[in-house]
């Protein structure tokens, strides 16, 4: 088997799949969207109710039972953020993060990511929780159970904060909201903030001066609406939930995964995330309790993925406080790592991962001596196809001797035309004589293929490209090239490939789907993120000065090569 033809079947794999992908994406079942109300003057509290509530007091529930009370009021027809100034809501100012909470249920509803422009030069935050009526998506937590303040069927506890504004000044902010009731049962939920971090602690102590044994249980969720995931059919990135149990790691749950089934899942540990191309959202819960893990969806809109812990017994005049933790922000791997088991699998290597995360490890590697991502994918793609050098040597020289039985091939088929069986007996007969294995370049391209496509998904996936200078006009490794001179150029180098291997296709129309395959990964690469390209068209350039290399000694040892 010669090298175009393999290259033409794995390439037309790859790009019927992605465009499977993609097919099912745009067509296939899709969850039903609601419309948003026309009414003028619909209510900030006119809102379905999605806060769960537990009924089991003496036990870790094992199923989640989603009784009703008020959730989060978000105006129907409202097409921007909430409005910080209101007395309802309070601001938080970080190095890292630009924050709404609301003081209704004390969740928050904005969150703005200081470090991240929405575009490359931009003054705007990057918005990765949104309190917006078309596309919401808050962090809401609280406390539920017989006591808890967020059970109250009457609606959820209105806090009190002592300033409408918090900034950091030092290394550490804490932000206090408190509520209390008739009865004596007061609860403090603050918010804890550190300088350069995206991780945010709420904890809640609970003091109970009631005459009765308080019973509350502590739950955290992620609310979005169901919309279209991210990417296309040439960048198929996932946007959608995912959640990590004591036996599972990392699970993807997808919109359409929320139309199929609820999630209860007991667990040790465990966290519960949103996930979008470069950034993630996560609850994580304490570690050392068994937690129950759950998701639904609300009137058909809205997708919820969120934990309950296990209930606490507070008695009368005693005090206790429980604790999450909320990440929110970009896919840092090694931020992930320590906060929770499997979160840094949030960074979407696929069934590669294994191999894609020590690579991207060599690619932080060699930033940290060059500080140029550019440079670094240039000296990866050196590395890597160095260290495979063999193969391609193995392969390349299997090919050369295909393409030499090319005359007798042919001299094969004109002597037993159609007789196929008697063309394949001849044909192996002939290859056992020249002692030349056919599968022989396959091999070590199969073997080649999945570091190709983990290294691929590394440079996809790494928020660390996003907005990333290379040189010259390539301003942004994470988006296409803008003069497509990358693609361009790597179309062409394609093509020297193919001339550097003649083609001993006989059938017409093979040949011709050959002559234009150059041209039509030269069409895919025009949208391909510049990165991407500029790893391909490295791959291809080493490859052209290898396989020269490799005909040259083989000429030089009186191997014919043509």
């Amino acid at each position: 088997m010669e090298s175009q033809r393999s290259f033409l079947i794995i390439g037309l794999a790859l790009v019927s799949f992605l465009l499977w992908q993609q097919w099912q994406k745009d067509y296939g079942p899709q969850p039903v969207q609601y419309a948003e109300s026309s009414n003028a003057n619909s209510s900030v509290d006119a809102q379905p109710n999605s806060v769960p509530s537990a009924t089991n007091a003496s036990a870790v529930p094992t199923d989640v039972a989603l009784e009703s009370v008020e959730d989060v009021p978000v105006a129907q027809n409202q097409a921007a953020p909430i409005p910080a100034q209101s007395n309802r809501f309070v601001t938080i100012s970080t190095d890292t993060l630009t924050l709404t909470l609301d003081l209704i249920g004390g969740d928050i509803v904005v969150a703005d990511l200081v470090k991240f422009p929405v575009t490359q030069g931009s003054d705007d935050s990057y918005s990765l929780l949104r309190a917006d009526s078309a596309s919401l998506y808050v962090a809401q937590s609280g406390l539920v159970g017989a006591s808890g303040p967020d059970a109250n069927p009457q609606g959820r506890p209105l806090y009190s904060a002592q300033a409408d504004n918090y900034t950091l000044t030092g290394d550490t902010l804490s932000v206090p909201l408190t509520w209390s009731n008739e009865a004596g049962l007061s609860v403090t939920k603050t918010f804890t903030f550190q300088r350069g971090s995206h991780e945010v602690d709420v904890s809640y102590t609970i003091n109970n001066n009631a005459s009765e044994t308080a019973q509350i249980q502590q739950y955290a969720q992620l609310k979005q609406t169901l919309t279209q995931p991210d990417g296309n059919m040439f960048m198929p990135t996932y946007r959608g939930a995912a959640y990590s149990t004591q036996d599972t790691r990392y699970e993807k749950f997808s919109f359409d995964d929320f139309e199929d089934e609820n999630l209860r899942k007991a667990t040790v540990g465990g966290w519960v995330g949103m996930l979008e191309h470069y950034f993630v959202s996560a609850w994580v819960p304490p570690q050392e309790q068994t937690n129950t893990i759950y998701s639904r969806i609300l009137n058909n809109q809205y997708a919820i993925i969120g934990y309950t812990t296990p209930p606490v017994m507070i008695n009368s005049g005693e005090t206790q406080t429980v604790s999450s933790t909320l990440y929110m922000g970009p896919k840092d791997q090694d931020v992930l790592a320590n906060i929770a088991r499997g979160l840094d699998l949030t960074v979407e290597y696929g069934i590669l991962w294994w191999i894609s995360q020590p690579l991207f490890s060599l690619l932080q590697f060699l930033h940290s001596l060059v500080g140029n991502w550019g440079v670094a994918i240039i000296l990866i793609t050196i590395i890597v196809k160095g260290a495979m050098y063999w193969l391609t040597k193995k392969q390349y020289e299997s090919f050369a001797k295909l393409r030499v039985l090319a005359p007798k091939m042919t001299q094969l088929k004109e002597r037993y035309g159609d007789d196929r069986q008697k063309m394949s007996q001849a044909m192996m007969e002939l290859y056992k004589k020249e002692k030349v294995n056919p599968m022989g370049g396959c091999f070590p391209l199969l073997l080649q293929m999945p570091i190709f496509l983990a290294l691929y998904w590394v440079l996809l996936e790494s928020v660390e490209l996003r907005h990333a200078d290379f040189v010259l006009w390539i301003t942004d490794l994470s988006v296409k090239d803008p003069y497509f001179v990358l693609p361009v150029l790597t179309g062409a180098s394609m093509y020297f490939l193919q001339k550097l291997n003649p083609t001993t296709i006989q059938d017409p129309m093979q040949q011709k789907i050959m002559q234009w395959m150059p041209v039509a990964m030269s069409i895919f690469f025009l949208w391909f993120p510049a990165g991407l390209v500029l790893y391909w068209l490295v791959s291809n350039l080493i490859t052209l000065v290898q396989a020269k290399l490799i005909y040259r000694s083989m000429e030089k040892r009186g191997i014919k090569t043509h």
